[in-house]
């Protein structure tokens, strides 16, 4: 499955909720989980995020991160707190620590 292929249904069985007793809020939230998900993934590997629906299994790293958010709504932004199959997934396909492969950004 490719990440552009994640849907609010796929959220939320992910996620373990029923799609019918979700209201807007809910929703507004898992797309904005999502988001956030892909936009951590893009910069942490410097992949853009054009590009990573070439990476399938980069999807399991998409949808880890947006249930621990979702389940860890309340916790506190710990720097040291890092989600290890995220991490592990991540790591395969990270550019931004190669030389000669800088993203636009100079990363």
């Amino acid at each position: 499955m490719k990440i552009s292929e994640i849907d609010s249904q796929i959220l939320c069985q992910h996620v373990r909720i029923l799609e019918e007793d979700m209201d807007n809020l809910e929703r507004k939230l898992l797309e904005a989980l999502k988001t956030a998900a892909v936009s951590y993934v893009a910069g942490y590997t410097g992949i853009p995020e054009e590009e990573l629906d070439e990476y399938e299994d980069i999807t399991i790293a998409v949808l880890v991160l947006v249930s621990d958010m979702y389940d860890n709504r309340q916790m506190y932004v710990d720097k040291n707190y890092s989600n290890k199959v995220v991490e592990t997934i991540l790591n395969l396909y990270r550019r931004n620590l190669i030389p000669g492969m800088e993203d636009e950004y100079g990363n």
